[in-house]
């Protein structure tokens, strides 16, 4: 049966580590960040522009992945109910149910893996203390009522 994983939590909560720990139960690995590397956005927060074709190849990729009848983790922020919405949307058209994993953890762990970025690749993207602070009072943490939801520890 094919399944699909959103994980979801703030930059630096470690959703790229656990949505590759995912990888070796079998999920294939789609990432929000490696796609805006690839496509040359390097500057977070991406324009609306940038942002929007960084979710079409995400969501062309997907298509492609469940049509072959592999599981999926999409390593993504999902910082709004809303953006989690419109992935359940398109998954519930193919019949498929996702899980979010939220990746809680601390705002001092938040801040402190930040602080040690680099900007060397798409996992280590340069995020401002001011910026980092603004994307946690944001994020919209995901609820029961969504849908099923795994809370891991970030920690």
């Amino acid at each position: 049966m094919t399944q699909v994983v959103m994980v979801c939590g703030p930059a630096g909560s470690g959703k790229s580590a656990h949505a590759r720990r995912l990888t070796t139960n079998g999920y294939a690995l789609l990432s929000f960040d490696a796609i805006a590397w690839e496509l040359g956005f390097r500057k977070h927060p991406l324009l609306d522009k940038a942002r929007l074709a960084v979710h079409r190849v995400l969501q062309e990729r997907l298509a492609s992945l469940l049509d072959r009848g592999e599981s999926v983790v999409i390593d993504s922020s999902f910082w709004s109910r809303a953006s989690r919405d419109t992935y359940r949307q398109i998954l519930a058209h193919r019949g498929v149910e996702p899980v979010v994993h939220y990746i809680a953890a601390p705002p001092e762990v938040i801040l402190d893996r930040l602080a040690k970025r680099t900007d060397s690749g798409p996992d280590d993207i340069m995020v401002p203390a001011t910026r980092a602070q603004v994307y946690m009072d944001g994020f919209e943490v995901p609820q029961a009522a969504e849908g099923p939801v795994v809370w891991i520890d970030g920690s």
